[in-house]
């Protein structure tokens, strides 16, 4: 006599859509973890630009936005112009995934040398699944002047 597995089977795909979840997760801090790296890094343009997807927005409301890999690339180059020194702390990071798409907030806290006073930013970014391994950024940070 068969038995019938389908609470098993219901149980089984519940643990891959959870781990699956988990494993975007590490994989979105990582995406962030390269990004914080490259800015680093006299913030080198052509590897933060291969994080972002063509059709990314980078945007600071009330200061900048930008739109598409180029513009970002383009923003990057001139980056190193406006912080002549920038270490990026990502703080208290929170990821919600949801299939293939991922809501992400950071606060960054950014030690740096600026020509223009203190900022404090965070950085909520939608990630989105272009194959297993790769993720990209479409990102919006938001910034504000601290008081």
């Amino acid at each position: 006599m068969a038995q019938d597995n389908s609470p098993d089977q219901a149980r089984l795909e519940r643990l891959e859509r959870r781990l699956q979840a988990l494993e975007d997760a590490e994989a979105i801090r990582n995406l962030k973890a390269r990004y914080a790296a490259l800015c680093d890094k006299q913030y080198d343009a052509d590897g933060i630009a291969m994080l972002f997807t063509e059709d990314a927005v980078w945007e600071s409301p009330g200061l900048v936005r930008f739109e598409g890999r180029e513009a970002i690339r383009g923003f990057s180059r001139g980056a190193s112009g406006i912080f002549s020194f920038a270490i990026h702390y990502s703080l208290n990071g929170h990821i919600e995934v949801e299939g293939d798409q991922a809501r992400a907030r950071w606060y960054l806290f950014m030690p740096c040398t600026l020509a223009a006073g203190n900022q404090r930013c965070g950085a909520p970014a939608s990630i989105t699944r272009l194959t297993h391994e790769c993720m990209a950024f479409g990102c919006s940070a938001t910034s504000g002047r601290s008081h």
